[in-house]
């Protein structure tokens, strides 16, 4: 006698079960290429909804009078906002420029566009999403907390390295914590790649914000959440990365190579995560509103034990350069300053579970935290 299988009596066996794998968002349009800043104007002319919806321009105040401004594409009533990014951004800053806008203006602007570096692109999609969700800004700092698309939103960076450009993520100092609002509409709608725009960068700044780049590439390839999708990406920018801080380019390779590379290493982490260093860094930079890419160099330099080919090439990268980093930053902190830094840091719990797989508390406690700072 036959006997029938009954598969759908069966349960499934954990063999069965299919990996549920992460359907993320990703920039759906970007220029690339010397002077394509100047194409923006016919850019944001197709995304106007109407003579009163104004474009916003979130920009650095760096440029306030120089001849960058005078080739913002500003027509009707749209308005320029000169923002200092010598803070880190608060979510404070971003609940107060929604604040103003919509007192400006009855209706939504048609959008907002983002020029600058790593902390005036986020300001511009922090600010994206607020316009169109309810509540602080505190209030979505996190992992897929955002409800709501965020208004139509372009990302246009005048300095390379710190991925902000094409990431999900919007990092913001918090009342409790620095951590970023972490979602699917973060991501930029537009962006312009315009390596012009990065001529006459300050050497160090340049250096610093070089390394988030370099030291995005390190931590994902090293990750425990290593696929091939993020090892393609980060082994690329990674490979970019060395060119430009290692070798002898002249200066339009090192621009255009550097901003590829900020590129590949945002989208290597895209499907991965960083690790050790920048989850010490988000602490550095809660308690002491140290900027990032010098809080992730000042927390890299002693990650010998966990990146040791890693802190190597940073090592010749400092010293090719003649980039002295500050010291004595957590000299004079006292223990409830490092309990708050620590805090901080083991917060980040994706970034640790990349670094070091789900038994991380196992290896990184307080005392090995607070053994690291002292040495900053």
């Amino acid at each position: 006698m036959e006997v029938k299988k009954d598969y759908l009596a069966r349960p499934r066996a954990i063999k069965d079960v299919k990996p549920k794998f992460r359907n993320f968002p990703m920039v759906p349009r970007v220029v690339f290429g010397s002077g394509c800043f100047d194409q923006l104007g016919d850019i944001l002319m197709a995304k106007r909804k109407h003579s009163d919806a104004p474009f916003i321009f979130l920009v650095d105040d760096v440029f306030e009078g120089t001849e960058l401004t005078s080739r913002i594409p500003r027509i009707f009533n749209d308005q320029l906002i000169f923002i200092s990014a010598d803070q880190e951004p608060t979510t404070k800053q971003v609940d107060v420029l929604v604040k103003r806008i919509e007192k400006d203006f009855d209706d939504l602007p048609s959008g907002i566009v983002g020029i600058g570096g790593g902390t005036l692109l986020d300001l511009s999609k922090a600010v994206a999403i607020l316009l169109t969700n309810n509540g602080s800004a505190s209030r979505y700092q996190g992992w897929d907390l955002v409800l709501k698309p965020a208004l139509y939103h372009v990302g246009i960076p005048t300095i390379s390295g710190t991925g902000a450009e094409v990431s999900r993520t919007t990092v913001l100092l918090g009342p409790e914590k620095k951590l970023g609002i972490n979602s699917d509409y973060t991501t930029f709608d537009q962006v312009l790649l315009d390596p012009d725009l990065t001529k006459g960068v300050e050497r160090a700044q340049w250096f610093y914000t070089g390394m988030d780049c370099f030291i995005h590439c390190i931590e994902s390839l090293q990750g425990t959440f290593l696929n091939a999708f993020s090892q393609s990406y980060g082994e690329k920018a990674l490979e970019l990365c060395k060119e430009v801080f290692l070798e002898e380019l002249n200066p339009k390779e090192s621009r255009d190579k550097l901003m590829m590379a900020s590129w590949h290493g945002g989208m290597s982490i895209a499907y991965s995560q960083v690790g050790v260093a920048h989850a010490m860094s988000y602490g550095l930079g809660f308690l002491l509103g140290v900027r990032h890419g010098i809080g992730n160099c000042l927390v890299f330099k002693h990650l010998n034990e966990f990146y040791p080919e890693g802190v190597a090439l940073f090592d010749r990268m400092l010293e090719k350069h003649e980039i002295e980093l500050p010291t004595g930053i957590c000299a004079n902190l006292d223990e409830n300053e490092l309990d708050t830094m620590i805090s901080v840091a083991m917060g980040m719990v994706p970034l640790w579970e990349n670094a070091l797989g789900s038994d991380w508390r196992n290896v990184i406690t307080p005392e090995k935290l607070a053994c690291i700072y002292r040495k900053i």
